[in-house]
Order: structure tokens, then C-alpha cells, then sequence
């Protein structure tokens, strides 16, 4: 699917006439489309009275430029964009693709991407859309800027909070074909609009890592790309295997079960869009679950409470939640390997609803496979604790060492085989 329906988000013939129409460039598409780079957008809270931790930078009438490492190379590419959580349109007047120079500079002028032959796009709340295949050599491993020169009134009200890579905003003006990185004094940690990027790859496909803070890379070195599926990527490529893609699609703070007010949608309910309608996914990865257990003692907030609703849940609820991913992912004929939950120094209650699930996952065979990163991360003489070289300092989320461990940990061949079948 190359976009969610634009006919029913428009609600009526006249507001289409100003909208992209999906059908001019979704037939021309090239046979195989696998994505390369990916990520899953959450909304921000709309309140008068956000944290400065929820606030957006301003972009009206500037020019974006997203920092981003495709994980598989093609000489065709394509940009996918969402406007998912959007109240009005979505408003690009000029989109660029070049490789990045290093920090807000770019190499040239990029390539300049269009929608339906236009250079700019109107995309109405709630749509998403491709763009048309862009003439660009996309090298696996390799930094490539994406800039957007927005709209007069464009406001972000949704987001990929924690990217681990420093983005920027340039001063008024359109500056999406500058190789200078003068213009964008403004910086921000956040990936916006831009959701994934798809090259025409013939024979090969895509490993989704989906869950939540411990795979978007929480605490992770910024900008070094230290996250467990970077790892892996690397891995893989280290191995000679050039025909795979890992794309990251963790949220920090998601949970398998209960929306929240700043992370996102639950796992349940989001894997439909943010895996199995992306192109060329055959594999996913799921870890998830260690916030569903913990939120519920989290102590209620006035104001923001992103830990609300406190739900309690038990290991049997989880199991069910895993279960209608998993029945979902092969009806579209998408492998799903469960990764048990890594300690987290939990009071013995949760533990051992920890404990149950990861018991489960092991031996319940309901997945394709499963990935121990509980294993691979606990101290042997405390099993309920990371070990010391593995813990940024939280005794929840791993140091780079810990993500490094969890990609070495990943089967690669049973994984990587998923993928063909």
C-alpha cells in the first residue's frame, strides 16, 4: 500500500481537487519496493501548558532538513510522508533528498521530489502518500538530508520524539538546495513527517524492529547510531549480506497494550500501519512489554501524565497482546520473532510477571523465533539486574555496549532466512 486512503480523508470531491491524488504515481511504481529507512510517529500532547520537553520548534514558512541512514542502497528511491495525526493539511511547497556532508551541510543541491509531477504537496490530515521515484543513488550506511520547505503555516503537531540525531530548522526562507549549513541555526531531536524511505531493491527485503525505548535507543550515544538495530545493520553488512534492511520502529515509552498521551498509540493497534504496510517487510522483531508492567505504579500526574491510563496487566494479558500481533503479521505473511523482556531491577511483583512472559516466549513456540536479549543483558549472579558494562546508568535502558550485545544476540541466520521464505 503506497498511501492510506486520500479519498476518504478528503471527505468530499472539491477538497481532493487540492489534494495529490494517489492514483497519477501509484501506477507507475517499480515492482519492488523494500523500505531501507523507517520511523513511527507519535502525537504531540495539545495542551497550553506542555513541558518544554513537548515543545515543537517553530518551521512556518522554514526549511527542515532531517538527518537520516538508509540501510539498503538502490538507484530509485522514494519518501513516504504522514500527515497520520494531523488537523490540517500538511503543507511542503519544495522537497529535497542530497547525501549529507556532516552536520546541516549538504553535498550539492540533493535532488529535488516530486508528488504526482508537482514539487510541492498538499496532504490532508490523516493521509499519507509516497512520492514519485527519485533518480538518486542511495548508499547503504551512508547520511542523506531531507529537506522541507514548509508551508506558511505549518505547525508540527506530531513526531518521532527520540531520534538520537541532532535535525535543523534553517532561518525564513526556502533553503532546501543549500550545500551551506549557514541558514539552519535551529536544532531539534525529533524526526517529523518524513516516516520512511524505500529504494527499488529487486531480491531483497526488510527486518522490522519494532517495541519500545530499548529499540528506538533510549540513551544511546547522539548522532553515533548505538541503537541495537544500528547494530545489527552493521552486523549484517559485515557479513556480506547486502539484500537486507533493518528499519527502526520503537517509540519510547509504547506499550503493547494502552495508548498515552505522549507515546503513541499502542504496539497492538500501530502495527498494522507502522509494519505490515510498509514495502518489502517480510520479518519482524518485538520487543514489548516492560512499560505495560511498570506503568501501573507510576504515581498519577496533574497536568501531563504521560503514564496514563495506569492500567494494570497481567502476564496472561500480555500474552494475548503478543498473540494478535502475531495472528495479524501472517496474515499478510509477515514472520514475527519474540524477543523476551531484558531486567529492569523490578520489585519482585513485576518481576515476576516479567519472568512469565519471558517463559512464554521461550517456550510457547507461538512465534517464528525468539531473540533472548534477556539473556544476553542480565548479570549472571542477579539475573533480575543489567550487568554492570551493560547499564547506561538507569538499570532499565542498555549503555551502547548493552545495544551492541542485544544485536550480537539476534540468531542472524534464522532471521535473515525468515526473509526469503
Amino acid at each position: 500500500m503506497t498511501i492510506r486512503t486520500l479519498a476518504a480523508a478528503c471527505g468530499a470531491a472539491l477538497l481532493c481537487q487540492f489534494a495529490v491524488s494517489p492514483i497519477v504515481f501509484a501506477a507507475d511504481a517499480p515492482a519492488h519496493w523494500v523500505a531501507a529507512w523507517a520511523t513511527a510517529l507519535q502525537p504531540i500532547p495539545q495542551r497550553a501548558d506542555l513541558p518544554p520537553l513537548y515543545r515543537a520548534p517553530e518551521v512556518a514558512g522554514r526549511t527542515v532538513r532531517q538527518i537520516i541512514y538508509p540501510t539498503l542502497s538502490g538507484k530509485s528511491a522514494r519518501i513516504h510522508l504522514s500527515n497520520e495525526y494531523g488537523k490540517t493539511p500538511l503543507v511542503i511547497d519544495d522537497l529535497r533528498i542530497a547525501r549529507s556532508a556532516g552536520g546541516a551541510a549538504a553535498v550539492g543541491n540533493g535532488a529535488r521530489v516530486t508528488f504526482g509531477g508537482k514539487s510541492g504537496v498538499n496532504l490532508p490530515a490523516g493521509a499519507e502518500l509516497d512520492s514519485d521515484p527519485i533518480a538518486v543513488d542511495i548508499a547503504e550506511g551512508a547520511p542523506y538530508a531531507i529537506s522541507a520547505f514548509m508551508g506558511p503555516e505549518q505547525k508540527i503537531v506530531a513526531w518521532h520524539r527520540v531520534s538520537n540525531q541532532v535535525n535543523y530548522v534553517s532561518a525564513p526562507g526556502n533553503h532546501s538546495a543549500d550545500a551551506s549549513a549557514e541558514a539552519f541555526r535551529g536544532r531539534f531531536t525529533q524526526y517529523v513527517w518524513v516516516t520512511g524511505l524505500s529504494v527499488d531493491a529487486p531480491s531483497s527485503a526488510a527486518i522490522a524492529a519494532i517495541g519500545d525505548s530499548i529499540t528506538d535507543g533510549m540513551r544511546s550515544s547522539l548522532n553515533q547510531n548505538k541503537r541495537w538495530p544500528d547494530a545489527l545493520a552493521r552486523r549484517l553488512a559485515g557479513s556480506g549480506d547486502r539484500a537486507t534492511a533493518i528499519v527502526n520502529l520503537g517509540i519510547s515509552g509504547n506499550r503493547l497494550l494502552s495508548d498515552s498521551p505522549c507515546y503513541g498509540d499502542a504496539l497492538a493497534g500501530r502495527f498494522q500501519r507502522d509494519v505490515l504496510e510498509r514495502p518489502g517487510i517480510k520479518t519482524a522483531i518485538l520487543l514489548i512489554g516492560i512499560n505495560d508492567i511498570n506503568f501501573a505504579a507510576m504515581p498519577a500526574r496533574t497536568g501531563l501524565d504521560c503514564d496514563f491510563p495506569h492500567t494494570s496487566v497481567t502476564a496472561a494479558d500480555l500474552i494475548a497482546g503478543y498473540q494478535r500481533v502475531i495472528a495479524a503479521a501472517r496474515h499478510r505473511g509477515v514472520k514475527v520473532f519474540g524477543a523476551t523482556l531484558t531486567p529492569a531491577s523490578l520489585p519482585a511483583s513485576r518481576e515476576s510477571t516479567r519472568l512469565a512472559v519471558n517463559q512464554w516466549i521461550r517456550t510457547s513456540h507461538a512465534f517464528d523465533g525468539v531473540v533472548d536479549f534477556d539473556a544476553a543483558l542480565r548479570d549472571p549472579a542477579q539475573p533480575d539486574r543489567l550487568q554492570r558494562a551493560f547499564d547506561s546508568g538507569d538499570h532499565i535502558h542498555p549503555s551502547d555496549a548493552g545495544y551492541g550485545a542485544m544485536a550480537v544476540a539476534v540468531p542472524m541466520e534464522a532471521v535473515v532466512n525468515s526473509t526469503r521464505k
